[in-house]
């Protein structure tokens, strides 16, 4: 876990926004965060944490739960531990976005705004897709394709490929996560707070998009031109762009530290 102190001027009232990333299945971790938003958010003087999910990165890889509960647990328990005041942003990368949707539906007071970057709520649909590339993924990573990865994207790449699907194999993982538990409709109406979703124009999930603001009052949709699932890599500075304004317009800190001296 990571938790970076701001380094710009203190808001108003001497409080600080706090941003928290989530990151991805598989492959990801918090360095995702850490070589693209992460310090160029800090510099704008907001708070930054940063952690590896359960299963992932440094994090302790335990045999069972891994439902998106757990996850959702995992954060709550986080931010008790670290004693974080006030409303966060919640920055959730694929998975990380359904983590940190679901959190917001659970504890909305504690959440300022969402951003999704190639994310969608956990849905029965999501559950289906994710139930099928998880199962996918725990066949195909055999040792012709570890193969292949390391000669198209390197030894770094392929290793982090070969310790996924080790825990595809060795946890319930892949049948846990789909599980949810899931959101109904009305479940996804009642969160309240902005949410920016965030999607590659080439993604699989782009159309999401239209689904997502439909059931949200507060949901701005921005697509980056020719980019895929991996637009966050990809394409951080346009990320960046949009990020740092969005946390401005919807920074909770300000307005509470106004209503603290009036």
């Amino acid at each position: 876990m990571q938790r970076v102190a701001p380094k710009g001027s203190p808001r108003a009232g001497g409080r600080h926004p706090t941003v928290v990333f989530v990151h991805g299945l598989g492959t990801d971790s918090l360095a995702s965060f850490y070589f693209t938003l992460a310090p160029a958010v800090s510099a704008a003087g907001i708070g930054v944490i940063a952690y590896d999910l359960r299963g992932h990165g440094r994090s302790e890889r335990p045999a069972t739960g891994y439902r998106l509960s757990d996850f959702v647990a995992d954060l709550a328990g986080l931010l008790d531990a670290l004693e974080v005041a006030g409303p966060v942003h919640l920055v959730g990368n694929s998975f990380g976005g359904t983590i940190a949707f679901s959190y917001a539906a659970q504890y909305p007071e504690r959440v300022a705004s969402i951003v999704m970057i190639e994310s969608e709520p956990a849905t029965e649909m999501w559950s289906c897709k994710l139930a099928s590339m998880l199962g996918g993924a725990a066949d195909q990573l055999n040792p012709d394709a570890l193969n292949w990865i390391t000669k198209r994207y390197g030894k770094r790449t392929s290793r982090l490929a070969r310790a996924a699907g080790e825990r595809l194999h060795t946890t319930t993982m892949a049948r846990d996560i789909p599980r949810g538990p899931l959101l109904s409709q009305d479940e996804i109406r009642t969160v309240g707070c902005p949410v920016l979703a965030i999607f590659g124009s080439e993604s699989d999930l782009v159309d999401q998009g239209d689904v997502i603001a439909a059931l949200l009052a507060r949901c701005r949709t921005v697509i980056v031109p020719g980019h895929e699932h991996s637009v966050l890599i990809e394409a951080p500075r346009s990320v960046r762009g949009l990020l740092l304004p969005w946390i401005a317009e919807h920074d909770l800190t300000i307005e509470l530290s106004h209503r603290g001296r009036g």
